[in-house]
């Protein structure tokens, strides 16, 4: 039998694991990154996730990802690219570090909003991270942890993905979130 995809209900050690790749990361970035952000489901508290955390280092404008890219590659990081997602730049974890997918995004794009606005309304909304957790838990044990049920996971919960954004971009737009930005982190 093939293993299954991995998604273990939300641990309290996700935010110290963050906490200390942020903490290396840091001293490379250094004059480059507005900040370096905890994102993904590892971000939101009571969220069942891959155990695998997600990090953003978020730039003040374009030009400076080239010199990003090399300073990550010094670090043993190797870029990918975006991977399909346009303004975010990919980067593959150098083999001796801890599980971690690392992304830069300029702040305000896109990509960075998506992150974080989604981030801010899980955070607020528990009832919708029971729902999204419940699907990715169903959906783990349906697929296997090969390369091709990794891609089908991605892509059977990327309907409720895109419609958890939309309702996250809404609510920011409502103002619901603007006040709740500070004290939140979107």
């Amino acid at each position: 039998m093939t293993d299954m995809i991995v998604v273990s209900d939300y641990h309290p050690g996700w935010p110290e694991r963050f906490e200390d790749l942020r903490q290396r990361l840091a001293p490379h970035v250094a004059g480059l990154a507005v900040s370096i952000e905890h994102v993904g489901s590892t971000a939101v508290p009571g969220c069942a996730a891959k155990p695998i955390i997600d990090l953003d280092i978020v730039v003040s404008e374009e030009s400076v990802m080239p010199e990003l890219v090399s300073r990550l590659a010094g670090q043993g990081y190797r870029h990918e690219g975006d991977l399909g997602i346009r303004g975010r730049e990919a980067f593959q974890a150098p083999p001796a570090s801890s599980g971690h997918h690392l992304y830069a995004v300029v702040a305000g794009s896109k990509p960075h909003l998506d992150h974080v606005l989604l981030r801010g309304y899980l955070r607020q909304r528990p009832d919708e991270v029971r729902r999204y957790s419940a699907l990715k838990v169903a959906l783990a044990h349906r697929f296997p942890a090969d390369s091709e049920g990794r891609a089908a996971y991605s892509a059977a919960k990327s309907a409720l993905v895109e419609e958890l954004v939309a309702k996250s971009y809404a609510a920011w737009a409502a103002g619901a979130s603007g006040r709740e930005a500070d004290r939140t982190g979107w």
